[in-house]
C-alpha cells in the first residue's frame, strides 16, 4: 500500500494551501491600496514568499516533522518562552486565516441568494454557519476532509485558469485596460504595503513542511515542491490581478471589494460568469476552512505536546484534539468581531513575523542544514522591512488592525511567560 507523497502530490499540497480562500478574500483589498499596480504588489509578496520557502525547504529536509514550523522554531531557540510564544502566535494566525476564509465565504454567499435581504447581517450568519459545518465534518471524518480538499483543488484551479484565459481575451478592446498603466500606479511604499496586506494569500506553502516526513525522495522533491508551487501561484495571482484591474473601473472594484473576482467575470460572461466564480469562491473557502481547522488543531496539539501550552490540549473531545473545538469557537468570535481588512492585516503581520523568524532560524543553523546563510538573512531582513512598512501604512488607514495584531502578539508572549513560570513551579514541586 502506498504511503509516500509524490512530488506531484507535494506540489498540490502547496498550491492547495495557497490558493484557498485568500485570493477571493483579499484581491479587492489589494486593489484599494495598490490601484493599477496591484499585480506588482502580488509579485512583491510572492518573491518574499519564494525567498522564505528556501528556508523552509532546507529546514524541512533537515528536520522532517509533522509539526513543521513548530519544530523549526524549537530547533532554533529551544523550548523557551520565546519559541513557545511564537508557536502560540502560529496557532492564532491559523485562527485568523480561518476567520479570513469564513469572512470571504460570508461575502460571496449572499450573491447567490438576493432574496435574503440584509447582506451585512447575512454574511456573518453564513460565515458562522460554514465554520460550524466544517467543524462537524472534521469531527465526523478526517478522511472526508482530505477528499473535499482533493476535489476542491482541481475545481478551483480549473475555474481560475478558465477565468484567466477568458479574461485575458476579454481585455482586448476593454477601455479599463488603461488602468494597468504606470499613470495609475501608487507610490512604491503603497505598492509594498498592498503586497504585505495580502501576504496571507501566500502563507499556505508552509503546509508542505507538515507533509515533509512522508514525501518520497525528500532531498530532491522537498525543494522542488516548495519552488514549483510558489512560482506557479505567483504567476497565477499576478495574471488574476491584471485581468481584474483591466476588466472593471476602480469605482466598481471598490463597490464589490469583498467579492471582486466574481464581479470581474461579468464583463466577459455576464451573470453566468459571476455565478460560476461565486461558486468557485464558496468551494475554495469551504475547503480551506476544512483543511485549516484540522491544521490549527494539530498545531495546538503539537505545541501542548512540547509543553508550550497546557498539556490538557493533547486530550481529545469526542474523537479529535480539543484544540479543534477551541479553534472553531475562537474563529467564530474573530469573524463576528472584525472587518475583512483588520483580519487580513492581523494575519499578514502574524505570518510576516513568523516567516521572518523562520528565516532567522535557517540563517542561524545554516551550517547544520547546509543552507546559504545569505539567502536566509536576506529573507529575514526583507520580512522585517515588510513588517515595518505594513504597520506604518495601516497605522494611518486602519489603526484598529495594528492594535489587534500587537495585542495578539503581546498576549502570546505574556501568556507564555506566565505559563512557563507556572509550569516550572509545578515541575519543581513534583
Amino acid at each position: 500500500m502506498k504511503n509516500k507523497i509524490s512530488l506531484k502530490e507535494a506540489i498540490s499540497i502547496g498550491i492547495g494551501g495557497m490558493v484557498g480562500g485568500g485570493i477571493f478574500a483579499v484581491l479587492g483589498l489589494a486593489v484599494s491600496i495598490a490601484k493599477g499596480a496591484t499585480y506588482i504588489s502580488f509579485f512583491v509578496a510572492g518573491m518574499l514568499a519564494l525567498i522564505t520557502s528556501y528556508a523552509y525547504s532546507k529546514l524541512s529536509m533537515k528536520f522532517p516533522d509533522k509539526g513543521g514550523t513548530v519544530r523549526f522554531i524549537n530547533e532554533g531557540f529551544g523550548k523557551s518562552v520565546f519559541s513557545g510564544a511564537v508557536n502560540n502566535l502560529l496557532w492564532i494566525s491559523y485562527i485568523i486565516m480561518l476567520a479570513l476564509y469564513a469572512s470571504a465565504f460570508g461575502s460571496y454567499a449572499p450573491n447567490l441568494m438576493p432574496i435574503t435581504g440584509n447582506v451585512g447581517m447575512d454574511s456573518h450568519l453564513y460565515a458562522t454557519g460554514i465554520i460550524i459545518l466544517a467543524t462537524g465534518i472534521n469531527y465526523y471524518s478526517i478522511a472526508v476532509v482530505g477528499k473535499i480538499e482533493a476535489y476542491a483543488v482541481v475545481i478551483k484551479l480549473v475555474i481560475l485558469i478558465s477565468f484567466i484565459a477568458i479574461g485575458a481575451y476579454g481585455l482586448i478592446g476593454n477601455p479599463n485596460i488603461s488602468q494597468l498603466g504606470t499613470q495609475n500606479w501608487v507610490d512604491s511604499v503603497s505598492i509594498l504595503a498592498g503586497g504585505m496586506v495580502i501576504f496571507v494569500a501566500y502563507e499556505g506553502f508552509e503546509l508542505i513542511a507538515n507533509a515533509a516526513p512522508d514525501i518520497e525522495n525528500p532531498l530532491k522533491n522537498i525543494p522542488r515542491a516548495y519552488k514549483y508551487s510558489v512560482v506557479f501561484v505567483i504567476f497565477l495571482y499576478i495574471i488574476i490581478a491584471a485581468v481584474t484591474v483591466g476588466s472593471l473601473p476602480f469605482d466598481e472594484i471598490a463597490t464589490a471589494e469583498d467579492y471582486v473576482l466574481a464581479e470581474a467575470a461579468k464583463p466577459m460572461l455576464g451573470q453566468v460568469g459571476f455565478t460560476i466564480i461565486t461558486i468557485a469562491a464558496l468551494i475554495s473557502t469551504f475547503s480551506a476552512i476544512n483543511a485549516s481547522l484540522y491544521g490549527g488543531s494539530r498545531v495546538s496539539y503539537e505545541i501542548a505536546e512540547d509543553d508550550e501550552l497546557p498539556h490538557e490540549l493533547t486530550s481529545k473531545l469526542w474523537n479529535q484534539p480539543i484544540g479543534l473545538f477551541i479553534t472553531a469557537v475562537v474563529t467564530i468570535i474573530v469573524t463576528s468581531s472584525l472587518e475583512l481588512e483588520s483580519i487580513s492585516t492581523a494575519g499578514s503581520i502574524g505570518f510576516l513575523l513568523i516567516f521572518g523568524i523562520v528565516n532567522f532560524v535557517a540563517f542561524k543553523l545554516s551550517d547544520q542544514i547546509d543552507g546559504n546563510k545569505w539567502i536566509s538573512l536576506t529573507g529575514f531582513i526583507l520580512c522585517l522591512i515588510a513588517l515595518v512598512v505594513l504597520v506604518s501604512q495601516q497605522l494611518k488607514s486602519n489603526f484598529l488592525s495594528v492594535m489587534v495584531a500587537v495585542s495578539i502578539i503581546a498576549v502570546c508572549f505574556i501568556g507564555e511567560w506566565i505559563f512557563k513560570r507556572f509550569f516550572d513551579d509545578v515541575k519543581t514541586k513534583n
